[in-house]
């Protein structure tokens, strides 16, 4: 299936690993332009430079999605490095596992402000660019409870979804869509499980034995949904919220 995305232009924070990296990479397999962020200089070099060598356009900056004049200049910046905006991709999270207050502070000003911040700082270039789209990353932990402790992270990705689905019915008459996609336990090498099986493998394997699969995913695999809803081959789908996860949850998705 050809996508159409060969010429668009996509912003992308979190970009130099993981999912938010897998997304890159395949954003411009596809034929984008892309500018991605992520806080630190020396990673994001790597990966411009890496991109670049694929023959890809590629800008990449630092910036914090939990400061506003932060994520706000670095969307400004790639807007005027691509020529505009039409796809945007909102992938960082605080990851905040606990209940203690700093864990939430941290949960709602980085993974609630920090997409609002980005998404109010696109959309102007998003409504230029005439059939916009927005993809945030949330979690399965927004749509089920998947621990008997109470935890920032569940209700901060939760509000991300709900985010998401408000979006899309505002800005539908502007052309512009809005989905989130909601990943399972998802394991690279750096990322939450490739540490918890390292620092905590009991934890690790009872997570692992919950995914009927009979393994965990990889970024790849939530990034080509993510690709799919960004682009215009998804043209009529907006205000979803797709769950990648190989079965793991048990709710029934309507």
């Amino acid at each position: 299936m050809d996508l159409g995305l060969k010429g668009k232009k996509a912003v992308i924070t979190g970009g130099t690993r993981g999912i938010g990296r897998a997304i890159v990479d395949i954003l411009a397999a596809e034929g984008c332009d892309v500018a991605f962020c992520a806080r630190k200089e020396d990673e994001v070099k790597a990966a411009v430079q890496a991109v670049s060598a694929t023959g890809a356009k590629a800008y990449g900056g630092t910036a914090d999605v939990g400061d506003g004049d932060s994520i706000r200049g670095f969307i400004a910046d790639a807007a005027a490095k691509l020529g505009g905006i039409d796809i945007l991709v909102a992938n960082v999270s605080a990851m905040g596992g606990g209940n203690e207050e700093s864990a939430w502070r941290a949960s709602v000003e980085v993974d609630i402000m920090g997409t609002m911040r980005t998404v109010e700082a696109a959309l102007p270039f998003l409504e230029k660019a005439g059939n916009g789209a927005i993809v945030a990353i949330s979690s399965v932990s927004g749509i089920e409870i998947s621990a008997d402790t109470v935890r920032s992270y569940n209700t901060v990705k939760a509000a991300v979804v709900a985010y998401m689905s408000n979006l899309a019915k505002a800005h539908a008459g502007k052309g512009i869509r809005a989905n989130t996609v909601s990943p399972g336990t998802i394991y690279f090498e750096g990322g939450v499980w490739g540490r918890t099986k390292i620092n905590d493998p009991a934890r690790y394997e009872h997570f692992l034995k919950k995914n009927r699969a009979g393994r965990m995913g990889t970024p790849e695999e939530v990034a080509r949904a993510a690709v799919f809803l960004a682009s215009p081959a998804a043209s009529f789908v907006s205000g979803t919220n797709l769950v990648v996860d190989g079965a793991y949850t048990n709710r029934i998705q309507f």
